[in-house]
Order: structure tokens, then sequence, then C-alpha cells
């Protein structure tokens, strides 16, 4: 008995093997999820050492593209990854339909603008939590052990947790792939780092705004509320006006610190190939055009200044998230009557949630 088992089991292992190479070949034949959201998952976690360029719940990018998901952001909050493609469309609508209810306060099936408004206050404020909870651990990432400086008790050390600009360039350094070793040494030693000019360049711009986040006294060290305006300069109102004044230094072609129409619907120098490329973009062009004249330029006198993107760009605007509970109404309000109702949210669920729920008519009822 023993001995017909054996060969049994060594064909079921080969069988296990071949079904588990076949299951590779599959996964690896898949056409890859290009979702914005997934990636930038990814790359955060890659490289949580730097600033991200994208802040959940901001208008605009850090590079001053526009955030192309920030209406599902303000919308969905921490449920973002409860509708993506692959979820089974009658449970996503099912959890639309109670997003809905949370935001329809007075329960009469329509959301006003007022109650939109509300919602887009709370689901951002959901983001910056999620932020400040990120950044307790890259914030030890970046110095483990804390810092022991001495009190004016000599006999007393405090932990104090500050983290200096020389162990932020390690850490960043050595996720470029430098040895650890190497370049704490170099900067104990006073001596020249060897690093290419494009890593020296975001170096540089790092240390600026490291700068920028560190309080008075400078003394390039940072606290963990500081590392949290470094690496999200929403957190920060000063921080925010820097993001600020970078954007419109990318953008600003005439070196007047203010931004025309022309101006802002350009890409910065060097994310396109050729013109040709920038030219045929239409649809690009036409969502930054409207994003100027409806809601950047709040005076509509054709330029925006550093305190119209300033506020356009604060994520705890309370005027601007009216704002922009109205347009997100008027998306999708066929009707006509300056309310969302449950069909309307269902039919452009794209918009809300990045992903279309089929049969919106027949099943709202039973979703709802």
């Amino acid at each position: 008995m023993v001995s017909r088992q054996a060969p049994l089991c060594g064909l079921a292992a080969h069988c296990l093997c071949f079904l588990g190479v076949i299951l590779l070949m599959d996964a690896s034949a898949r056409p890859a999820n290009h979702s914005s959201t997934r990636e930038r998952a990814v790359n955060r976690e890659e490289n949580e050492i730097l600033p991200p360029d994208h802040l959940n719940g901001v208008k605009l990018e850090m590079d001053g593209h526009l955030n192309k998901d920030f209406h599902q952001e303000v919308f969905l909050g921490k449920d973002m990854d409860g509708f993506d493609e692959d979820a089974e469309p009658r449970r996503s609508r099912r959890k639309l339909m109670v997003i809905f209810s949370k935001v329809d306060v007075n329960t009469d099936r329509r959301i006003s603008a007022k109650e939109m408004q509300r919602w887009i206050m709370e689901k951002t404020a959901e983001h910056f939590q999620e932020a400040v909870k990120e950044n307790k651990m890259h914030f030890r990432a970046v110095d483990p052990d804390g810092d022991v400086l001495p009190a004016k008790c000599p006999h007393r050390p405090v932990l104090l947790g500050r983290v200096s600009w020389d162990e932020y360039k390690v850490k960043f350094l050595v996720s470029k792939g430098h040895s650890e070793k190497e370049v704490a040494d170099a900067i104990r030693n006073h001596e020249e780092l060897k690093v290419d000019e494009e890593t020296q360049e975001v170096l540089e711009n790092l240390r600026d705004r490291w700068y920028q986040a560190d309080n008075p006294p400078a003394d390039l060290l940072l606290t963990e509320d500081e590392f949290l305006s470094f690496l999200h300069p929403e957190h920060s109102r000063g921080m925010l006006k820097f993001m600020v004044k970078e954007i419109i230094r990318d953008l600003d072609q005439d070196g007047d610190k203010q931004l025309s129409l022309p101006e802002f619907i350009s890409l910065p120098v060097g994310t396109v190939e050729n013109q040709q490329g920038q030219d045929i973009d239409d649809s690009w062009v036409k969502d930054r055009r409207r994003e100027f004249e409806e809601l950047i330029d709040s005076n509509h006198d054709g330029t925006v200044t550093m305190e119209e993107l300033e506020n356009y760009m604060d994520p705890m605007n309370e005027y601007n998230a009216l704002n922009e509970a109205k347009q997100m109404i008027a998306i999708a309000d066929e009707n006509q009557n300056q309310h969302l109702e449950p069909e309307e949210v269902l039919k452009y669920s794209e918009f809300f949630t990045g992903s279309k729920l089929m049969d919106y008519a027949r099943n709202v009822h039973e979703e709802f």
C-alpha cells in the first residue's frame, strides 16, 4: 500500500507545481491595472521618504497638474479602495447608496449643496487624519531611536524627538541606492557626496522645503509636527504658501508672479515630448480652462494671484467646499433641481467612485 501511494504523491506534487506555473503565467499575461490610486499607493510605499506629489483632497498636484481623482477623494474618503474595477457591481451599488444616505442628513432622498459641503469637509478631515498616522510611521523610519538632547540640567537628558537634515539626507540617498554606511561616513567627515545631477537638484529642493518646515528658531531639526508639514504642506498655512509659490514659479512664464489663463493651460516645461503632443491634448486644456475660469480666478479678472491660488488649494476652505459641492451636483443634476437624487448618483457613478455601475435605474430601489 505504501509503495502505491509514493508515486501518487509524487504525481500530485508534479501536478501542483505545473498548476502553479500556469497560474503565474496567467497572472503575468493579464493587462496591468493603470488605476492612478493604486499606482500612488505602491509609489507611496516605495518612496515614503519623499514628500508625495499627490495629496489627497487637494485640488492640484505638487507639480501643478490637476488632481483628477479629487472628486472621488472628497466623496469617498477612506472608502476609495472599495470601488475598484474588480468589485461586484451589486455590492458597489449598495455601498454607494449607503454613502448617499449618510450625506443626506435630513433623509429627504435628495442631497443639497449644504449637505455635500458638510460631507466634503468631513472626508477631507479623514484624509488629514490618515496623513498624520502615516507621518508618525515615516518620522520613526527616519529616526527610529529618537534624539536625546541635553536639557538645562546635564544629569537629566530629555527625549525631544527631532529629526536632523543629515538623518533625512542619509535615508533619502539610501532610497536612491546609495550605501547607508558610505553616506553617513561622508556626512560625518564633511566629505563631498558623489551623486548625479538630478539627485542633487532634488536634494536642493528638499532642503529648501526642510527650511520652510523648520519653525523658528531655525535649527534644521524637525519635530514630528514640522515633519508633517514637510511631507504634507496642506497641513500648514506657511507650507501651503510655499507650495503655491513653487507651482507659480513652475508655470509663470513672464515672471509677474501670477498666472494668466495661457500660462495655466500650458504644461510645465519638460512634461511633454513636443509641442504637438501638448496641442492635441484638448481634454487636458479644457479641464484646466474650466477650473481656472470657474473656480481659481475668484474675481474673474483673467489672472490668478498667489492669494487666489492659495485659497483654491486650501483643503479646509469652507467656501471652496461649497463651490465644489455645487459643481459636483451640477455634473449629475439631470432634472436641474439643484439636488442629487439616488438615480443621478448611480448613473454618474464613474464621476463619484471611478467605477461604472450598470443598470442604475432598474436597481436603484433595490439598493436604496
